[in-house]
Order: structure tokens, then C-alpha cells, then sequence
């Protein structure tokens, strides 16, 4: 398992584009070749309908590796795109924020569950869900490395600082190899001089961790998840598909100058 890299894609505010990043990403990785798990641990489900699975075939998922003694190769399942595959999230998981609270090793659930798992992906990504409880907790406890996506907004930098805190608190206290991979700005509007102003802000505050690569607003990206594709698949040639192109190119050039380090 030393192998796999697990990026856990976190933020506590929701309609930011988190789920939209953790499923585009996923998908131009498993595109150059990459094996990649995307475990969708928000209880809505984002991802696994993103991704086009639904919810009949929805059986084991990110639950039952949490409480069922499931490893992550019994509840992983094939996604329509090659390479790519999926744990599912169903509504079973609502409940689970309170499970856990009474569990034993609460924190390290499923980190547990990916040490004595043999799969052999090169990426793990973790859509967390929009609030930082117990679930994004063991995302947290259980990845290298935070990816956050960062919508181009007025608040945007004070969400951000509340959940950098968070990210210092789980280093400390449970994962210290625990790292901020990257910011990605999504949802950037060419045409609203605050799209500029945030992107300048995060940018200065954050430094060389905020991606080049800013995600636009744009229809054919909130099309995709109705079709249950990625936008890479829907429309590869849309603003917001070469995008994610773009990100992921950018993510592997990081990663391998991290490995180089």
C-alpha cells in the first residue's frame, strides 16, 4: 500500500465544486494511465451519480468499509470509465457521523481499512463531504495530502483559514505526514473583476500551493453530473474539460517533483 497516494478533496463549505474536482481529476489520472479509486464519502452521493452508478447498484460501499469489515478491493466497483473505479456512497452513511462517535479507533477507521487493503492503485481520492465532522476526519487521518478546491467568492479565505486550522490539528494529533497538496480555484469568472480579486488574495496568502490552473464557470461542467459523466466524457472539448486536463497535468508534475524531494 506504500505505493498509493491518497488525497483526500476537502472542504467544509458546500457548492464549492468539490465533488465535481474529485471526479474530473480522477478521471483525465485514469486517462494517461493512472489506476484510481474515487471513495465517495459524502452521504449524498455526488460522486458515485457523477460517475454514473445508480443507486440500485449502489450495494457495498464507503459505510460498510467503515463498519462492516470491508476492505476497499470488496467494495470497489468499476466505474464506466477504464481504469477508474469507485466506492460507493449510499444513504446508510447520514448515520454514520453518529456511529462513529461511540466506535472505538473512531479516527482511524479508514485508515485502518486502507492499511490491510492489497489494491494496487497509484491514486486514492477521497470527496469528502461539506462540514468537518467525523467523516472528513478519517479522510483526513487516513490521506498524505489535502486537495482543496476553492470557489472564486467573497468568503472564500475565511472558510479556508478555518479549515487550515482543522489540517494543523489532525497533523498534530493523528497523521503528521498530513500536507496541503494543492488549492484549486474553481467556479473563476472571467468576466467578475472578484474572481480576480480572490484568486489574487488566495494566491497571496498560499503561495505556490494555489494550482495555475484555475477551473472556469461553465454549463457543460454542471451538465455532466445529470448524464451521470464526468465532463471529460460528456464533452471533452468544453472550457471546464481541458481544465481538468490541465489540473491534472499540473498535479502529476507536482507529485513527481515531490518524489524526486
Amino acid at each position: 500500500m506504500s505505493d498509493i497516494r491518497i488525497i483526500a478533496v476537502a472542504n467544509q463549505k458546500g457548492g464549492v465544486g468539490k465533488t465535481t474536482t474529485a471526479i474530473n481529476l480522477a478521471t483525465a489520472l485514469a486517462a494517461v494511465g493512472k489506476q484510481v479509486l474515487v471513495v465517495d464519502f459524502d452521504p449524498q452521493g455526488n460522486a458515485s451519480t457523477g460517475l454514473g452508478i445508480p443507486r440500485s447498484d449502489r450495494g457495498i460501499g464507503s459505510y460498510d468499509v467503515l463498519f462492516g469489515d470491508v476492505t476497499l478491493e470488496q467494495a470497489a466497483i468499476p466505474s464506466s470509465v477504464p481504469n477508474l473505479a469507485i466506492v460507493t456512497s449510499s444513504v446508510d452513511l447520514s448515520g454514520a457521523e453518529i456511529e462513529l462517535v461511540g466506535a472505538p479507533r473512531r479516527e482511524f477507521r479508514l485508515r485502518d481499512v486502507v492499511t490491510r487493503s492489497q489494491v494496487a492503485y497509484d491514486y486514492v481520492l477521497i470527496d469528502c463531504p461539506p462540514a468537518l465532522g467525523l467523516l472528513t476526519l478519517n479522510a483526513l487521518v487516513a490521506a498524505d495530502a489535502v486537495l482543496v478546491p476553492l470557489q472564486c467568492e467573497f468568503y472564500a479565505l475565511e472558510g479556508l483559514s478555518h479549515l487550515v486550522r482543522t489540517i494543523e490539528r489532525v497533523r498534530r494529533a493523528f497523521n503528521p505526514q498530513l500536507e496541503i497538496q494543492g488549492v484549486v480555484l474553481t467556479m473563476f469568472d472571467k468576466r467578475n473583476n472578484l474572481s480576480d480579486m480572490v484568486a489574487a488574495d488566495v494566491r497571496g496568502f498560499f503561495g505556490e500551493k494555489v494550482y495555475q490552473t484555475v477551473i472556469p464557470r461553465n454549463v457543460k461542467v454542471s451538465e455532466a453530473p445529470s448524464h451521470g459523466k464526468p465532463v471529460l466524457i460528456y464533452d471533452l472539448r468544453c472550457p471546464g474539460a481541458q481544465a481538468y486536463v490541465h489540473l491534472a497535468g499540473e498535479l502529476l508534475k507536482r507529485e513527481r517533483t515531490r518524489m524526486v524531494a
